[in-house]
């Protein structure tokens, strides 16, 4: 009997959240076939970093395919997968008919050990993409972080702004959230940022700062005890906590004696 076999896990793995790591750790050296690709939760650069081992797969050719066509030309003739392990909830084939254990049943005359990995629950409820981007919407960012395993984390280059947060002792970075991101209640958080490997705390407003009117959202961290050119450069930050909603001030006064609240808030 063959036991070091190929594993590939298979799912959407939006996020890789805490549930989809029981799948893709069931086995050793596991090939990770993404399946349909949105990245909502986690952004493509990002993911490809952590998990090289993935593959993505062309989901405007998957979605015609039959169950059987599946199986044989994809994950036997294409991954020559030799051991499959997928969550309770996977399906596949021409409008999602076929089931996980119709893929178990289906491999079985082939000795291609398929595992099929029950749910995972937080706060007595099973483990989602869709509850985590339901979450960040209403700015549980606390849950949302808990069932993805990490901080809600996005990177995007910094541009120029019109730098009026210097002039009250509050410079910003701004940085526009990736395509396709899930776009988090708007408001203000706790943050941290990295730059050049090293870690800062800082807050970060997400949206369109309602003294100033912006016409698209947009993300703009200030960062503690960071001073330095971060323009044109990319800049990763994560999500801790929703301080508060966006507010429209009269003044710039009233804005700093906000901004210093916030701030003593989170040291």
């Amino acid at each position: 009997m063959k036991t070091n076999r190929k594993a590939v896990a298979l799912g959407d793995f939006d996020g890789m959240h805490l549930a989809h790591k029981t799948v893709v750790t069931g086995a050793d050296n596991v090939v990770i076939y993404c399946v349909n690709n949105e990245f909502s939760l986690l952004q493509k650069s990002i993911f490809e970093r952590h998990y090289p081992n993935a593959v993505f797969a062309d989901f405007d050719k998957l979605k015609n395919m039959s169950g059987e066509e599946f199986i044989k030309s994809v994950l036997i003739d294409e991954l020559g997968a030799e051991m499959l392990l997928c969550g309770y909830n996977f399906r596949f084939g021409k409008n999602a008919s076929k089931t996980a254990f119709d893929l178990r049943e289906y491999l079985e005359p082939y000795d291609i050990w398929v595992r099929i990995l029950e749910h995972l629950d937080y706060k007595g409820e099973p483990i989602s993409s869709s509850r985590i981007r339901a979450c960040i919407k209403d700015g549980n960012i606390e849950d949302a972080n808990e069932m993805l395993g990490y901080n809600f984390t996005f990177e995007s280059e910094v541009e120029n702004g019109d730098k009026r947060g210097r002039t009250i002792g509050f410079p910003t970075i701004n940085q526009h959230l990736p395509e396709g991101l899930v776009i988090p209640k708007f408001g203000v958080y706790e943050s941290r940022a990295e730059i050049d490997g090293r870690i800062y705390k800082g807050f970060t407003n997400i949206g369109i700062r309602p003294s100033f009117r912006l016409e698209e959202p947009l993300c703009e961290s200030h960062i503690f005890d960071f001073d330095g050119d971060l323009y044109n450069k990319t800049v990763r930050i994560e999500l801790l906590k929703y301080i508060r909603e966006e507010k429209e001030f009269s003044s710039l006064e009233d804005l700093k004696e906000q901004l210093e609240y916030d701030k003593s808030s989170i040291i």
